[in-house]
């Protein structure tokens, strides 16, 4: 498990992968049990069923219970609430939502937004966005650490993050093909950074969907990329605010492999960093 900086929280977006049996996971162990041996490995994983369905509380329970103490679970909100309603008549859908993920107890991390592009027939600017944005997100059931993706590259912006700012919410920097480059965000949002970091490498689906079928190995050296993610993720921590980071198969072909290459460089980094001081 990754212990050099307790701030810093990593793992994949999703931990079912049947591919990453024999390379991540130990031949033969059961699907069940992939969270099991996962937890052993990295503190914190991204949810990905949850945003195509509810979970029962049978499977959360079972999730909690197969995993240590300290552990976090990111969770994405439903797709019906972020794609098809689009947060309308949606509080209820909400409401349910965090009540149901709160049997994971103390191992539920951050709550997940995750938007998709919108295009002008939907908004024709960021404008009426963040005005529902604002509206829902003054209702929200308190206590979870909540955060919102856009997948707009213009969205990006001081006014969004202020937003955010105003509700307790964070944003999440993320690396995809039509979003700004690493060194960009901080010249579209400006200096008041959110509560907690909250970083995603999601890559180019599509892309990656030409190279490979399977996700038992990368097939892309993102190492370079990765390193630029670092100075920004850094000025999170230099600052006390803790730091989720969020790796996914698409981003360069194994996810485990690729957040191995990111814990190597933020180790380089800290250790450059402490021998020039």
């Amino acid at each position: 498990m990754f212990e050099q900086d307790s701030g810093l929280r990593i793992g994949t977006s999703s931990w079912s992968e049947k591919s990453w049996q024999g390379i991540f996971y130990p031949q033969g162990i059961a699907s069940r049990d992939f969270i099991r041996h996962y937890s052993t490995v990295y503190d914190s994983v991204e949810i990905d069923a949850t945003f195509y369905a509810l979970p029962s509380r049978s499977t959360i329970e079972g999730w909690r219970q197969r995993t240590p103490e300290g552990f976090q679970f990111a969770a994405k909100v439903p797709r019906w609430i972020t794609h098809e309603k689009v947060l309308l008549d949606a509080q209820e859908d909400i409401e349910i939502f965090i009540e149901t993920m709160q049997w994971l107890g103390d191992r539920l991390g951050p709550i997940l937004f995750q938007f998709p592009y919108f295009n002008k027939k939907v908004f024709p600017s960021i404008e009426p966005f963040l005005q529902r944005l604002d509206r829902f997100l003054a209702e929200i059931p308190p206590g979870p650490r909540y955060v919102v993706e856009v997948r707009n590259h213009n969205w990006i912006s001081g006014a969004l993050q202020q937003l955010l700012n105003d509700h307790g919410v964070a944003l999440a920097w993320v690396d995809q093909a039509w979003m700004p480059e690493p060194e960009e965000w901080i010249d579209k949002i400006g200096t008041q950074i959110s509560n907690f970091g909250y970083f995603r490498f999601l890559g180019d689906h599509k892309k990656m969907d030409q190279l490979t079928k399977k996700w038992d190995r990368q097939v892309l050296d993102r190492r370079d990329r990765l390193a630029r993610w670092i100075p920004a993720m850094r000025s999170f921590r230099q600052a006390g605010i803790d730091v989720f980071g969020f790796f996914n198969n698409h981003y360069a072909g194994h996810a485990p492999a690729t957040l191995e290459d990111f814990r190597s460089l933020w180790c380089q980094d800290e250790n450059h960093s402490s021998s020039s001081s």
